[in-house]
């Protein structure tokens, strides 16, 4: 069991947790990590590209001129790859680039990215920020005391709306739901910070 220093919204300590060894304390898993971060990435992609084939490109109908005589080679259409404005050979087509990765896979890649975290001195908990109102002011007030001005992900409560609201429009944070946290934006930071309850609500999903 590791305990962390819990700080409130000012910078100021306001107590400690006691995290899971069995998500916080594992060795970091780097394959199945890279694995799943592959898939997410993969599964984002729009997948809608597409070329024209011979086929597909409108005109070439005709025959540019006729089989033998003329002494050039031989063509069928002036819509054969080789010309210019022609089809394309094993272009893009539009498909899904989504790959199934199981779910004790995410898990574990979740773990190790928590862990590896924790072990570089990049994560923080933060008490609440109770937030009366959305407040981008408040939210930008909050990141200096806490010192976190570098590239951050927070993880909060699902319900927590004023916090959502108060620091998404902070182009240094990444501000995300503890439901939708994913390895890819646990690790794509300089500084991870879950308010008390997301870490207590993740810690219930991963252990």
């Amino acid at each position: 069991m590791t305990t962390i220093e819990i700080k409130d919204a000012s910078g100021k300590k306001a107590g400690t947790a006691d995290l899971a060894a069995s998500v916080f304390g594992i060795e970091p898993n780097v394959p199945v990590m890279h694995q799943v971060v592959r898939a997410q990435r993969a599964s984002w992609r729009q997948g809608t590209h597409d070329t024209k084939t011979r086929g597909q490109v409108r005109g070439g109908g005709k025959k540019p001129w006729r089989q033998k005589g003329t002494g050039r080679a031989r063509q069928g259409t002036i819509r054969a790859p080789q010309w210019a404005g022609g089809g394309t050979v094993f272009g893009p087509h539009p498909r899904s680039y989504a790959f199934r990765v199981n779910n004790k896979e995410v898990k574990l890649a979740m773990r190790s990215a928590l862990s590896a975290k924790l072990a570089d001195g990049e994560l923080f908990v933060v008490d609440a920020f109770n937030f009366e109102k959305p407040s981008t002011k408040a939210a930008v007030a909050a990141l200096k005391a806490l010192g976190l001005e570098r590239r951050t992900t927070l993880v909060i409560d699902d319900e927590d709306v004023n916090t959502y609201l108060s620091f998404r429009n902070i182009p240094t944070v990444n501000i995300l739901p503890v439901s939708a946290a994913n390895t890819y934006e646990l690790i794509d930071n300089k500084a991870l910070v879950f308010t008390a309850d997301a870490l207590k609500r993740i810690e219930e999903v991963l252990a």
